[in-house]
Parts: structure tokens; C-alpha cells; sequence
């Protein structure tokens, strides 16, 4: 049942049953509905988080179209990479403040889903791989928002990793993979800067919908975690309303046309809903709309102008040097010409599609900002179209012929067609035009430097030889023009640290033959193994791991020292920037546990900071791990555990370049599963009571001998003890096995 606490201390008397039930469904695409004989108001939401898509009154009725001009910010899988919780927390402040101007109460983000896959359609919008990148940056964008007054809906709730059949297919997890892997992430925005709204996922999470998915909805999200918020569907992913409401979800949007409110009443006609359940939803839909009214009342404005500033800070901040031979920066007063290659450069792709595709305030390309910054003429020829079309013979000549003898920037990327909301990919390469243009102009250019455009990461080692540096800019907002430019002139040094692995090739990842499934199922047969954990899991080589990223100047780690206390720890280092530029570093500290009783990870990323740092200056950085930093979820106590041992932490520039590395002591816990009459011999005897009553019984006899021997013992301890006491001769009986069993968990 669920807790007390998230009852509502008494009905709302003055709406009538229908009316209340209407509470719990939009009015519109967009809007919650509104009594409006008891002054109750209704609220608008909005999709998000990379800008807003808020239309007026009489947009389509999909919402697909009509969007009022909003800033354009990087998408997730960019900012994710700046590391900087700052950074997004003001990203946050400035989309509140536009939320406000345009009468928007809820923006529709973050989306702090996992990237279990590289083809995920849906990535763009997703932080990372890993649950505490992911937690921490979605937590401090939710606490910028709603320090603007303005509420948050962190989606899709949960394991919503795939596009393929997003809205049917069943994702079989295991309760392990789920606490460890793709729960940690929303459990941390829940709990850290408590979210408005959370947002269930379409799937459904091992046979039962999302939405109303009671263990997920109320279990865990409410009564584990505290959430005292709304949970709002996903658009469209209510399967049943009643069994949906019953299991904790409050507002079904958009509106369902009135099918929502006749199943919830003919189910109270029926009995098999409690009034009770309606009047906790109301009561949440109401708090809500009280929380949003205030902000609404203001009629503030937004200086648009003020917020492009701080979309070219992140777009700079996020973007992430994976290589450089001395190509970069470039020299904006050198006597070598300068070119521009690619149509990305001239229509640059800023943003991915779907339900987070805003209309930009305006858009910046990046050989106008390039002139504007060197002062000198910057060739440029697009050497291939968007989509495919054109002479693209003529248009690789064209290319050619511009870069010869010059240094080149050649912009390459993924097409809009190629990766979006509703769909997956089908593999990780650029188009073959592409990647012909780099190739031919490699062959003319003094230098080359890529400059990649992606949702989501693609397969660089077939071409990446052919440039001598190459940065990947991500989906960068409409002021990515300019931040490019700034990065490659060097006037913004670069600090992007990779969110996700880039593997050498699809056929690495840990999701092949389990991703996207079948039959409307798909098996996370992989587990805890995502991401970095897998490929080092597997000791595979990879094309540039997670938590890379180059800079133009240098830092040297020393001085660790790691302090435990109970079963916490204190990380400190000593980072200097030894380079001639100023820049910023993002310290790394991960823990593996090789002591643990289960299957762990070779290394978890579990904590993180950003130290920004002056040429030849040092800073003391210190990280703090608490109890969760060396947890595991124990399947039997069915909660957190840490086990007595040592630990290491490693300290480093990205999960495969490890600077510092030090050995702890933690004191854990001595853990007793719980036994029964089916517990194995190898269990009986490891539990302090339950041994000694155990040796009384099988002493002297055959029993005791078996269960002893160096040989055949390996194979009987294997045997649960109801399964032994069956045997002919056994000294064992399953009744006092059971009382046993029954007292020694008392203990």
C-alpha cells in the first residue's frame, strides 16, 4: 500500500466526481483543463529542453507545427560533455526565464534515459551512458528552471532506450541492472532538485506499461524516493486510464477526447478504483497548478539577445577535441589560406527532430563567423547536399579545387533524415559522399581539421586518418556557428570531456543481438554492461573512450589523497595546468570493488569536477563519495549494499587514461542473506546462527561426511537443503529446516 504520506489529507469538496475526473486529463494538446466556476486556472506545457516549442492558442491540433521563436540550445548529448553542473544550471535559469515570457508552466525535459545503444533515433536528447553524468547535469538543469518558478518533467520514466516500438515493446531488465544502471539517473533529480512533474515512458518495463506501472510509479518513485510531484504520461502513452491512475499516474496528456475520464468513471461505477485514488491525483494537479500560477501573473519579457550569449558559452563548452596533430588552432593572421568545406558549415544541422525541434531565434554558420574573426577571405565550397541530391562529381571538384594548398575545415555529419525522435538507425557511418569529399580533399589541403555534426556518435575509424584534427561539435543550438569558429581560431580553448564511448566499430557494442528486439520485446541481456563498462569489461579497443577530450594546453595530476570515513571517502589531487593557455580540466574519479562478492564493473565513473586554471597555476580539487559510490543492490535484501574490503579509486583524464590511483579500507557490512528451507548447503553453513544448528543435526553422520569432502562436497553443497533432506538416510527434515530458516532470519 502506499505510504500515508502521499495521501491527501482530505478530498476536494466543492468539485463534483466529474469534474475532478476532468482535472485528470488536458483540455488540448498542450494545456491541463480548468474549472473555471471555482477559479481554478489551467496551465500550459511545453516540450524541451533545448529550447522551448510553446505555440499559441490555435496551433494544429498535433502540435507539430506553429512553434513561437525560442533560443536554440545545444542538445543533450553536447552539453553532457561540457561536465560543467554550473553551466546547466544556467542553462536552466535563462530556459525558465523564456518558459515565463511565453506563459509555458512545465517544460517537457530533461530526458535522462540512458544511451544503451549508439542507434537509439533518440540520443541527441539523452546525457549519457553513465547514471551519475546523467543525474548530476539533469539535476542542476531542473534546478535552474524551477528557480525561475517554472516546473520540470524529467523523462522517459524508465528504461525508454530504444525508438523501435517505443510505444508497445516490453523491456526485460532484471531488478540489479535497473537500481545500478537506468534508475540512478532520475532517482538523483528526484531526490536533488525534486522535479515538478516526472514523465512515464511509452514501453513497457518486463510486461507491464509504463504508465501504470505501480512498482515504478509508486514503490519506488514515491515511496523509496520521495517524490511528492505529479506524474504526468508521456503523449499518448496511457494504455489503461484506470489501472494508469491506480498505479500512481496523476495527468493524462494531451487530452484523450473524454475516453481517459469514461474509463476512470465507469471503473469507480464498477468498484474496482477507489474515489480515494482520484481525489491523491486531484489534490497533485492542483498543487501543481497552485505552484505555476505566480510566475504566470508577472507578464515578464525575455531578452533574447541575452540568452544567445550564454547558447554560444555552452555550445564551446560541449564540444569535444578527439584529436589534434597540431592542426589546431588555427592561425587567423597566417599566410596560408583558409577554407571551408561542407554544406554543415553553410546550413548548419543545430538541433535533432521530433518533439524537441524549436524555431530558432536566428542562426549563426560558421564561415561568416570565421570572416568576422580573421578579418581575411575564408573559401568555402559545399561539396556535397544534404540530402544526397546535385552533380556530386562537380561538387567534389568544386571542394578540391578550394582547399587546394590550404588549411581546411571540413564540416561532415549526420543529415536530419538520418537520426530522430520515432526512429533508430540502422549503423553508425556518414554518408559515402561524405566521406569521398574528405578523402579528395585530404589529397589537396596543406592541413585538414573535421568538424563532426551528430546526434549521436558515428564510426570514425575508417576515415578519421585523413584529418589531422578532428572535433566533434554534437548538435550545438543556433549560436553553433560562432562557438566553432571560437574553437577552432582558439579563441575558446577546448574542455568537452565525451559522455558516451565512440567505439571502433557497431559491431563492439555490448547491445548486438539484444537491441532493438522482437516481437515486441527486447532483452537487456547485456546487464550492468553499458557504455565504457562493457568495453572494458571485454578489454576491447575503442576510438576514443568515455570522458576524452583533448585541450590546447596540458594539466598534470599529482598528490592524491583518498580519506575514508565510515563508508564514505574524500578524494583530493593537486591539478596544475602546465600548458601556455588558459583552460579548463574535468577531473574523473572512479571506483571498482575487486573484492566484491557479484559480478561489478571493472571501473565506475563516481564523481566528477571542472577546475578552470591559468597557465602554470594549481588547484586543489576535491571530490566526495558517499556510500552509493561503493553500494551494489543486494537481489535478496533488495537494497543497497557495501561489502568490507578493499576499493579502488582512480583518478584520471577519461576512463582509459588513469593519472592517480589509490587502495582504501572500507568496513562495509557483514551481509547475511536471508535463508530458507531452499538455500543451498553452501548457504546453510555461511550463516553465523544457522551453521552451528546445522553441524548438531548432520554431526556423525553420512550427511556431514559428504558435505565435507574436498571432491564430491563441491557437488552436494550445490543442492538445496529441502532437496537433501529428501534423500534416503538424510538426518535433515524440511519442517525444522523451515522453523530454522524462520529464526535464523530473526537473528
Amino acid at each position: 500500500m502506499e505510504g500515508e504520506r502521499h495521501r491527501p489529507s482530505r478530498p476536494v469538496p466543492a468539485l463534483t466526481r466529474e469534474e475532478k475526473v476532468d482535472l485528470l486529463d488536458g483540455s488540448d494538446f498542450w494545456r491541463t483543463r480548468a474549472v473555471p466556476r471555482l477559479g481554478i486556472g489551467r496551465i500550459m506545457l511545453s516540450d524541451g529542453p533545448h529550447g522551448l516549442r510553446s505555440r499559441p492558442e490555435d496551433a494544429d491540433h498535433l502540435g507539430l507545427l506553429g512553434a513561437t521563436p525560442s533560443v536554440a540550445y545545444p542538445v543533450a548529448a553536447a552539453t553532457a560533455c561540457s561536465r560543467d553542473v554550473d553551466l546547466l544550471r544556467r542553462l536552466g535559469e535563462a530556459l525558465g526565464e523564456e518558459a515565463r515570457s511565453l506563459g509555458v508552466s512545465v517544460v517537457l525535459g530533461p530526458g535522462v534515459n540512458m544511451k544503451r545503444s549508439p542507434l537509439c533515433g533518440r540520443n541527441f536528447e539523452y546525457f549519457s551512458e553513465d547514471p551519475l553524468l546523467a543525474g548530476e547535469l539533469g539535476a542542476a538543469l531542473v534546478e535552474g528552471v524551477q528557480a525561475r518558478g517554472v516546473g520540470t518533467s524529467v523523462k522517459h520514466f524508465a528504461a525508454n532506450n530504444q525508438e523501435t516500438a517505443r510505444m508497445s515493446v516490453s523491456a526485460e531488465v532484471d531488478e540489479r541492472t535497473l537500481r545500478e544502471v537506468y534508475l540512478p539517473a532520475f532517482e538523483r533529480v528526484v531526490t536533488k532538485a525534486r522535479p515538478w512533474t516526472v514523465m512515464c515512458a511509452y514501453n513497457r518495463v518486463n510486461g507491464e506499461f509504463a504508465s501504470q506501472h505501480r512498482w515504478l510509479l509508486t514503490e519506488v518513485l514515491r515511496d523509496e524516493w520521495g517524490f511528492d510531484g505529479v506524474v504526468v504520461s508521456d503523449w499518448g502513452a496511457v494504455h489503461d486510464r484506470d489501472k494508469a491512475l491506480a498505479a500512481g499516474l496523476d495527468l493524462e496528456m494531451p487530452s484523450s477526447g473524454g475516453v481517459g475520464r469514461d474509463a476512470v468513471l465507469a471503473a469507480l461505477d464498477a468498484g474496482t478504483l477507489d474515489e480515494a485514488d482520484v481525489d491523491r491525483a486531484v489534490t497533485r494537479v492542483l498543487g501543481l497548478v497552485a505552484k505555476a500560477r505566480p510566475a504566470l501573473g508577472e507578464g515578464q519579457t525575455c531578452d533574447e539577445a541575452a540568452h544567445h550569449a550564454p547558447a554560444r558559452e555552452a555550445a564551446a563548452a560541449s564540444a569535444v577535441l578527439l584529436k589534434n596533430d597540431g592542426v589546431l588552432p588555427l592561425d587567423p593572421a597566417g599566410d596560408v589560406p583558409l577554407a571551408v568545406i561542407g554544406e554543415f558549415a553553410r546550413t548548419p544541422r543545430f538541433q535533432g527532430g521530433g518533439s524537441s525541434q524549436v524555431t530558432p531565434t536566428r542562426v549563426e554558420d560558421a564561415p561568416t563567423a570565421l570572416r568576422a574573426a580573421v578579418g581575411r577571405e575564408v573559401a568555402f565550397a559545399p561539396g556535397f547536399t544534404l540530402d544526397g541530391s546535385g552533380d556530386t562529381a562537380a561538387l567534389l571538384a568544386e571542394a578540391v579545387e578550394t582547399a587546394r594548398g590550404a588549411v581546411a575545415a571540413v564540416f561532415l555529419g549526420l543529415p536530419d533524415s538520418w537520426e530522430s525522435e520515432g526512429y533508430d538507425r540502422d549503423h553508425l557511418s556518414l554518408p559515402p559522399e561524405q566521406v569521398a569529399v574528405l578523402e579528395a580533399v585530404a589529397g589537396a589541403a596543406e592541413q585538414v581539421a573535421v568538424v563532426l555534426s551528430n546526434g549521436s556518435v558515428v564510426e570514425v575509424e575508417p576515415w578519421q586518418r585523413h584529418a589531422g584534427a578532428l572535433l566533434e561539435a554534437w548538435l550545438p543550438g543556433q549560436a553553433g556557428g560562432g562557438a566553432i569558429a571560437d574553437l577552432l581560431l582558439g579563441a575558446v580553448n577546448p574542455s568537452g570531456k565525451l559522455a558516451e564511448t565512440v567505439p571502433v566499430a557497431l559491431a563492439d557494442n555490448p547491445t548486438v543481438g539484444n537491441f532493438p528486439g522482437e516481437h515486441d520485446v527486447v532483452r537487456y541481456g547485456e546487464g550492468l554492461l553499458i557504455g565504457y563498462r562493457w568495453y572494458d569489461a571485454h578489454a576491447l579497443p575503442v576510438a576514443y573512450p568515455f570522458g576524452h577530450g583533448l585541450s590546447y594546453t596540458s594539466f598534470d595530476y599529482r598528490d592524491l589523497e583518498v580519506e575514508a570515513e565510515g563508508n564514505t571517502a574524500t578524494v583530493s589531487l593537486t591539478v596544475t595546468n602546465t600548458g601556455d593557455r588558459r583552460g579548463a580540466e574535468v577531473v574523473q574519479a572512479y571506483v571498482s570493488d575487486r573484492e566484491a562478492s557479484v559480478f561489478r564493473p571493472e571501473r565506475e565513473l563516481k564523481a566528477f569536477a571542472k577546475v578552470d586554471l591559468t597557465p602554470g597555476e594549481s588547484a586543489r580539487v576535491r571530490l566526495a563519495l558517499d556510500s552509493r559510490a561503493f553500494s551494489y543492490w543486494h537481489t535478496a535484501l533488495r537494497r543497497w549494499v557495501v561489502e568490507p574490503g578493499a576499493f579502488a579509486v582512480e583518478v584520471g583524464a577519461s576512463s582509459r587514461d588513469v593519472r592517480l590511483r589509490a587502495v582504501l579500507e572500507l568496513a562495509g557490512e557483514a551481509v547475511v542473506p536471508p535463508l530458507s528451507a531452499d538455500s543451498t548447503a553452501e548457504q546453510w553453513p555461511a550463516h553465523p546462527w544457522a551453521a552451528a544448528r546445522l553441524r548438531e543435526v548432520i554431526a556423525g553422520t553420512g550427511t556431514d561426511a559428504v558435505l565435507t569432502d574436498p571432491e564430491a562436497g563441491r557437488m552436494v553443497r550445490a543442492i538445496p537443503l529441502r532437496r537433501l533432506a529428501r534423500f534416503p538416510g538424510s538426518p535433515l527434515d524440511e519442517r525444522r529446516l523451515e522453523e530454522t530458516a524462520a529464526v535464523a532470519n530473526d537473528h
